[in-house]
Parts: structure tokens; sequence; C-alpha cells
């Protein structure tokens, strides 16, 4: 799991982020016609960008190490 930390505030718990995602997934549908999708398997998926919500910069959000992760918590 990836942490992040903004270095201009020291937010450590808020942020937005951009996700894409390419999955496969098994689309059922009942007889009345109502979708439930089942079995979601990522195939793919890349930040494609994280914004601290405290101070909204994304130019300072870093990803913390395990070590800083765990220190933190």
């Amino acid at each position: 799991m990836i942490r992040y930390r903004c270095t201009a505030c020291g937010n450590l718990t808020r942020f937005d982020v951009t996700v894409s995602r390419r999955t496969r997934s098994f689309h059922h549908y009942t007889v009345g016609g109502e979708l439930e999708i089942e079995d979601v398997e990522v195939l793919s998926e890349t930040v494609d960008d994280v914004r601290c919500r405290w101070c909204g910069t994304g130019v300072n959000v870093v990803e913390m190490t395990d070590d800083e992760a765990t220190t933190t918590s």
C-alpha cells in the first residue's frame, strides 16, 4: 500500500488520488434487466495525480518509504 505525505503542510491523511484502471469483469443481468458486476480483475493500474486535500498542491506530495510509514502510524 502506498502512503503519501505533503511536504508543504505536513498532511499525512487526506489526498485526492486520480487513478486510471483497466479491468475485466463478469456482467450478470437479471431477468428484470438489472446489472450486477462480479469477479472484477484489475489488469493494470496507474496513479495519474495526487493532490493534498488540505493545501491543494500536488507538487509537494511525495510517496513515503515503508520505514517512514511505519514510524508515523
